[in-house]
């Protein structure tokens, strides 16, 4: 949001009005620290999650088809599908919220 103020107040408020004081992002460094902490354990569990779905969707593909199960071993092929997806958004999200931090630091 600070990121947006500066944008606005460096193209938009500078030129219309000349009044208008300066303004810097910043974060105070207690909540910097307090973010990173909760993308850290929030992108870890989730992307132990991800891995244990892929590991148990693996495990419903073998028995699925040494048991002639098609059902179970497609839907062990669903969850391997969906534990990759879920761990490609977990990581991407993490980036962006990470990068989305940084403009504000600067």
């Amino acid at each position: 949001m600070s990121a947006l103020l500066e944008v606005a107040n460096t193209f938009v408020l500078a030129d219309a009005a000349p009044g208008v004081p300066a303004y810097t992002p910043s974060v105070p460094g207690p909540l910097g620290k307090a973010t990173g902490q909760i993308l850290g354990w929030t992108a870890g569990g989730g992307l132990a999650l991800a891995t244990l779905g892929g590991l148990s969707g693996w495990a419903c593909v073998a028995i699925g088809h040494n048991t002639e199960r098609a059902g179970l071993a497609a839907r062990g092929k669903q969850a391997i599908l969906w534990s990759l997806i879920s761990g490609g958004g977990i990581g991407v999200t993490a980036a962006l919220v990470g990068a989305f931090y940084g403009i504000t630091q600067g």
